[in-house]
């Protein structure tokens, strides 16, 4: 949906534009893992515990595929099974130090990754990208809480 008063096809060119920049990014990172297993990590690092049929509604599998998942991050020694304080019949999946590091150093991989290509552009450009800066974190901001969905 376009913001009253604002181009569709700036709305459009931005999108694609984004699109295309955070699939070439999610290429170039290692495939130590899956995708999804990926997302998942970080899905636990940036929101904290969650059920694993929540896991499977935001990272859109079935909540068997999420249990095999899970299990398999388990065995690597990057996430955990608790049960939750404020309800004994619940079990919550939860980041061990192992997958947080794991993040943690994912991230940075694209962090510096970009880092590197944003000292190749021109000073006008990386002017741009700063000024664009509260728009993006208010972007991602929008996507995580419509991906997410609220917090149990």
């Amino acid at each position: 949906m376009t913001r009253p008063g604002a181009p569709r096809d700036a709305s459009t060119a931005i999108g694609s534009a984004l699109y295309g920049l955070a699939t070439r990014a999610v290429r170039r990172l290692p495939r130590d893992m899956s995708i999804t297993s990926a997302t998942t990590l970080a899905t636990l690092h940036r929101s904290g515990p969650r059920r694993i049929t929540d896991l499977a509604a935001i990272e859109g599998v079935t909540q068997p595929a999420m249990t095999t998942l899970v299990r398999a991050l388990e065995e690597a020694g990057l996430v955990e099974r608790k049960g939750d304080a404020s309800d004994r019949r619940v079990t919550l999946v939860c980041l061990t130090e192992a997958g947080a590091s794991y993040v943690r150093t994912r991230h940075q991989a694209g962090v510096d990754g970009f880092a590197r290509l944003i000292g190749e552009l021109a000073d006008d450009e990386v002017e741009a990208l700063v000024a664009a800066l509260p728009a993006l974190a208010h972007l991602a901001e929008l996507e995580s809480q419509d991906r997410e969905g609220p917090k149990r």
